[in-house]
């Protein structure tokens, strides 16, 4: 795909060719808690990153795409073609603690690159699997539209590579919040100003929770575009902070101070009174969850760590990881059904929160919401993204830390304010 460069040449959502989903799919009932196959199936799935390294210069989605052989399928006797053993909007919900009718009277955007076709058909069949209600153009709950408010001159790109990311923000989306409106701002290009402009359509549109599942690697120029398209007063914006560790470093637009910078978790089934453990996620050298001290971008009043003059990431954080990952239907990249992973599950689950817990006080910046009561949050005492110094801005501890921030939901009052 090839994007034309506006402020600087921040081309996003380049495919890494390794490999496609296959054609079989695990299968569960809508809603149903099997009994989970799926923790064996954990230790022989492979899966891999969908988008290139970011850069400097250009920018990434921040998926990872589960692979599934047929012949462990058949091994593990589950039908294939249908539904896949991800999670679905009832796991979500029990490990967040999270209502079942959350998001009434709210509308989310989600902001992605280029057009996606199939995105209103598809978000259609992952609600009518799961038993959420319909939500469709038709019935004004859906809108798609381009960077100027366009509902007919949309992007004339169709990047194949599009459908997936477009896939899993809608769909976490109404997992975490089933009854909020949706709308999906397709940016014309992937450069700065494109995605800048669509944010910004966004708001002007009556959101007040925007998810930002894209990233590129810090640069000094990232200040000057937080007063133009991040700081949104009473406007929850949530970006995730990437996918290839601590070592990659830091990335923007999570490192804004306007910004939620949600980091990502292991998220496991367990026998244990929340039913649920999670740990840092950081599958292998390279694959985990980004953490770090932003060079550039200044530390909000209400960040209190002492490693890090400036801006940490992260804020917060959510389920990330694929090898424990979340169902998502996806027929225009892929063929219907996969399980995917990273920061871009995490970021529309935090923004999906954000609107169970209602709408941000006018004048607020959202961001700070989740430090006025940390105790409200399921703190992340295990795992790390890499090596470091300090090593909180690596390593989880005890209250806050670097890659999975103070924590993750427990219900939605620490995302009230």
């Amino acid at each position: 795909m090839n994007i034309k460069p506006l402020i600087r040449p921040r081309a996003l959502w380049a495919v890494v060719g390794a490999g496609t989903l296959a054609a079989t799919a695990l299968s569960v009932t809508a809603e149903a808690a099997p009994a989970r196959t799926a923790n064996a199936w954990h230790q022989w799935h492979q899966w891999h990153q969908l988008c290139a390294v970011p850069g400097t210069d250009q920018a990434s989605c921040d998926v990872l795409q589960v692979d599934d052989p047929a012949e462990p399928v058949a091994a593990f006797g589950v039908t294939a073609g249908a539904a896949p053993s991800g999670y679905g909007p009832a796991d979500l919900r029990s490990a967040y603690s999270l209502p079942a009718d959350g998001g009434s009277g709210q509308t989310v955007a989600v902001i992605d690159a280029d057009a996606d076709p199939n995105a209103a058909s598809d978000l259609a069949t992952y609600r009518q699997q799961y038993g959420l209600p319909a939500c469709t153009t038709s019935n004004g709950c859906f809108q798609k539209v381009s960077s100027s408010g366009s509902t007919t001159n949309l992007p004339p790109k169709a990047s194949a590579n599009q459908g997936t990311e477009d896939s899993l923000d809608l769909d976490m989306v109404s997992a975490i919040a089933p009854d909020a409106h949706i709308v999906l701002v397709e940016a014309d290009g992937g450069g700065v100003s494109n995605m800048g402009q669509a944010v910004n359509e966004a708001v002007t549109l009556g959101a007040k929770f925007v998810s930002n599942s894209y990233i590129w690697k810090q640069a000094s120029s990232d200040p000057s575009y937080d007063e133009d398209y991040y700081d949104h007063p009473g406007v929850v914006m949530a970006a995730g902070t990437g996918d290839w560790d601590y070592q990659w470093g830091v990335g923007y637009p999570s490192s804004s101070p306007y910004v939620t910078a949600v980091g990502g978790t292991s998220l496991v089934k367990a026998s244990n009174p929340r039913g649920w453990t999670e740990t840092v996620w950081n599958s292998k050298p390279g694959e985990g969850t980004g953490s770090g001290c932003s060079a550039y971008e200044s530390k909000p009043s209400w960040q209190k760590d002492s490693g890090c003059a400036k801006r940490t990431e992260s804020d917060v954080a959510a389920v990330a990881d694929p090898g424990h990952g979340v169902a998502v239907y996806d027929s225009y990249q892929e063929k219907g059904w996969g399980v995917y992973g990273g920061t871009s599950a995490a970021t529309p689950v935090i923004a999906g929160v954000y609107a169970d817990a209602g709408t941000p006080s006018s004048g607020s910046n959202p961001a700070s919401f989740p430090y006025a009561d940390p105790g409200a949050l399921n703190d992340v005492t295990s795992g790390s993204d890499g090596s470091c110094s300090p090593s909180y801005l690596c390593t989880a501890q005890k209250g806050y830390d670097g890659p999975t921030g103070l924590g993750t939901p427990n219900g939605t009052a620490a995302f009230r304010g």
